[in-house]
């Protein structure tokens, strides 16, 4: 195939019909001059030319583009449009034809077939486009959509080559299609197809491509895997000394009605314990027992061989005045509890304490960890509620110096005024 070159020194570039080596070759004659320049192009560069003088003496030389001509490439092919498909472009673009349909044929763009719209552009769309696809011929297609941008409608450009198409036109349409879009407009084309068969250009498959678009792109195991990794731990766009970041999410497990009423009446003071229970096959948060409870009674309602969650309303008076508060007590037998119920205790202890304080509205003086109830009595919550203070604040020490000899005597220099 011819290619089509641009040139800063005038002349006549004709097609030169004898390629040497089955390469693309161009003839340039300077105006006004007696020689012609025939250019052969190698697949990655311009390798060599064959001159012809004034006399008909020919010859040849190695050169490449810094050579008298400078010949740069401006496409991939010089097909071109030709001025029928110019004028029908010029019509469809200002009259809104619904769709065109472009062929290659004798190294120029010609219109193959143009239809007029009929409803809208999704009706039109397989009735028009579908029975314009070839077998064994590729072609272009412009389809006009409904939307508009200014004054002017968008385009689809569908670029519909079959399989069973000649290699030679696969990879003519293929180089020409920049080509194309530039004589018609990039700026009026929104969606670029591609398609082998019928099902890849229909409106079915338009709508693929769109939602194919849309989809985020694909992803390696190990792209997928850091993925997952970041939106467990959160982002970490901003890090500092102060960022904190949980090395687990908390698990959410809905909780009982029955121990919803429960809590509610712990907030009323009609009850003063309550005992939370997970049932870890249907992840549910159930009451495990609601009892007048005393200080001395509180270690027997901690179990030696499962976990709990705990809430007791403690009455007490302190320095004269009376207190209702109300511990949280979360019990964790050390390792004799498996390792899945820890972990679910553990994770599901803040999203507890979420729906104790925040929607029933109880508020928790002090928040407890245990392994037994053995420590629990009531001198244990009076300190944990009522922290002792150490008023006291002794004086620094200052801390004394080396005993023994302090080292020879370090010599000062007196004064002027002094040695005077």
């Amino acid at each position: 195939m011819v290619s089509n070159v641009s040139h800063t020194t005038n002349g006549t570039y004709t097609p030169y019909s004898s390629a040497v080596n089955r390469h693309n070759a161009v003839t340039f004659t300077p105006t006004g001059a007696a020689i012609s320049v025939t250019v052969f192009f190698s697949r990655t560069n311009l390798y060599w030319s064959k001159r012809t003088l004034s006399d008909g003496a020919t010859g040849y030389r190695s050169g490449n583009r810094k050579g008298k001509y400078p010949i740069t490439m401006s496409h991939q092919t010089g097909i071109t449009c030709s001025n029928d498909l110019q004028a029908a472009l010029a019509h469809a673009k200002e009259h809104g034809q619904r769709v065109l349909q472009i062929f290659i044929q004798n190294e120029k763009l010609e219109l193959g077939e143009a239809h007029d719209s009929q409803s809208t552009w999704e009706d039109d769309y397989d009735l028009l486009v579908l029975p314009l696809l070839q077998q064994t011929r590729a072609s272009y297609i412009l389809y006009r959509l409904d939307e508009k941008v200014g004054n002017s409608f968008m385009w689809i450009f569908i670029h519909y080559t079959p399989d069973k198409a000649p290699v030679r036109e696969k990879m003519l349409y293929a180089s020409t299609k920049s080509t194309m879009k530039t004589e018609f407009g990039s700026g009026l084309i929104k969606d670029e197809m591609f398609g082998n068969i019928p099902d890849d250009v229909s409106l079915d498959g338009y709508r693929k491509h769109l939602a194919s678009k849309a989809a985020p792109g694909p992803l390696s195991f190990k792209e997928a895997e850091i993925k997952l990794v970041n939106e467990m731990e959160g982002s970490r766009a901003n890090i500092s000394v102060d960022s904190k970041h949980e090395t687990m999410k908390s698990v959410g497990f809905p909780v009982d009605r029955e121990a919803v009423d429960a809590l509610k009446r712990l907030k009323d003071e009609q009850v003063n314990y309550v005992q939370l229970v997970l049932d870890i096959k249907a992840e549910v948060v159930n009451l495990a027992m609601s009892e007048p409870t005393s200080v001395a009674e509180l270690p027997s309602r901690i179990p030696t061989e499962s976990a709990r969650y705990h809430l007791f309303r403690f009455n007490h008076s302190y320095e004269g005045d009376s207190f209702h508060s109300v511990v949280f007590i979360y019990s964790m037998p050390g390792y004799k509890c498996p390792i899945k119920e820890r972990m679910l205790y553990s994770s599901c202890k803040s999203s507890v304490l979420d729906v104790i304080e925040s929607e029933i509205g109880i508020e928790i003086a002090r928040k407890l960890e245990l392994d037994n109830g053995e420590e629990l009595s009531e001198d244990f919550l009076l300190d944990e509620i009522h922290p002792k203070k150490n008023l006291h604040k002794p004086a620094f020490a200052k801390p004394k110096g080396p005993q023994g000899k302090r080292g020879p005597r370090r010599m000062i220099k007196k004064g002027d005024d002094e040695e005077s």
